[in-house]
């Protein structure tokens, strides 16, 4: 495995630094050691040094990792814990070192166009229009529902397109191994299709994240203009278009980390919340959120992401939160099988939906 300079100063630099070591929700979830930043780069710094051969454990601890960015956020020298751990998923691929599971979810995806390996959900209905394209992503269409949240944008008067066959997004391969060309073509051939529409409305924070952040980063135009579900609901409120009304009920947002984080979006969500009731927040809020679920990484360590859903719900009842809102399926997926009784969850869509 042959690491960049840039990474191999990083992950020097992280090797012996425990700044981030309390803020890694897999960390807090296990109690391990080995799934902090700092074990994290003390291992792959024997890798680099060829002290050590590039192991099957040094491999699955590399995929330990949600890439939430929290240890990023607490980190006040700027060093990069994520870029060393993806460059580390892509050496991994590129040695054929693959771990079988990653090797599974990746033949799902060319077989089946989603890394679950799921077939195409027949509950989806199929829209057509010339201007708006409502994407609603991977996880979504595998594992979770948008019936709310298309009945929402009905309720606006919004006219958009569900696509059939909508392109991945490349997001999934990008978590899995990262830059390889496998992945750019697929973000190419996303591009593609999302670019013969004006605007695109992006249902899920991660695929809003690839779109907006990395597709510049790897040089692929689109010419629609994207935004995030979230930030679309806001303005629809704010211009008029859905004429809510306050019902004096207490929300609490769940920053998603890819937004509040990548595209350091967390207003639309508590003007929404504001327009509809009242904002209680959570401690470890906006930019210093906590991942509380991650689809991906379930496959193939489901026992620990329930560990990192339900460990959030303990910071909810410790700021006596009444219902939780989410802006992503994945975390809405984990929190809902670790609900509390007494607290409720909410995705963004249904907030609204109630309050019209």
């Amino acid at each position: 495995m042959q690491f960049t300079q840039k990474s191999k100063e990083h992950i020097d630099s992280c090797r012996f630094c425990w700044m981030c070591h309390h803020v890694c929700p897999i960390g807090n979830a296990t109690g391990l050691e080995r799934n902090t930043a700092r074990a994290r780069a003390l291992g792959l710094s024997l890798v680099a040094r060829d002290a050590i051969q590039y192991s099957e454990d040094i491999i699955n601890n590399v995929y330990e990792c949600t890439l939430c960015g929290g240890c990023m956020t607490d980190c006040v020298t700027g060093w990069d814990p994520v870029m060393f751990t993806k460059e580390a998923r892509l050496g991994a691929a590129l040695d054929g070192k693959l771990p079988e599971y990653v090797l599974t979810m990746i033949n799902n995806l060319n077989e089946k166009g989603n890394i679950y390996g799921a077939d195409k959900n027949p509950n989806i209905p199929v829209f057509e229009d010339k201007d708006t394209l409502f994407f609603l992503g991977e996880d979504t269409r595998a594992k979770g529902c948008a019936k709310n949240a298309v009945e929402l944008l009905k309720k606006a008067g919004v006219s958009f397109a569900l696509l059939e066959n909508e392109p991945n997004s490349g997001a999934s391969m990008n978590f899995l191994v990262g830059a390889v060309a496998e992945t750019k073509e697929m973000m190419e051939q996303c591009a593609k299709v999302l670019s013969n529409y004006k605007t695109v409305i992006c249902y899920d924070p991660y695929d809003a994240d690839v779109m907006l952040r990395e597709y510049k980063e790897w040089g692929i135009e689109v010419k629609a203009e994207i935004k995030t579900f979230t930030s679309f609901v806001a303005e629809l409120i704010k211009n008029g278009a859905l004429k809510v009304k306050n019902s004096g009920k207490s929300y609490t947002p769940q920053d998603n980390p890819y937004l509040a984080r990548d595209l350091e979006e967390t207003q639309p969500i508590r003007d929404i919340l504001s327009a509809c009731g009242t904002v209680n927040e959570m401690l470890l809020n906006k930019e210093h959120t906590v991942l509380a679920g991650q689809l991906i990484m379930g496959e193939y360590m489901d026992d620990v992401i329930l560990k990192v859903a339900d460990a959030r719900w303990t910071n909810a009842k410790n700021m006596d939160v009444k219902t939780l809102v989410t802006e992503s399926t994945a975390e809405y997926e984990y929190l809902l099988r670790t609900k509390p009784e007494d607290i409720e969850l909410k995705k963004v869509e249904e907030v609204v939906l109630e309050c019209l």
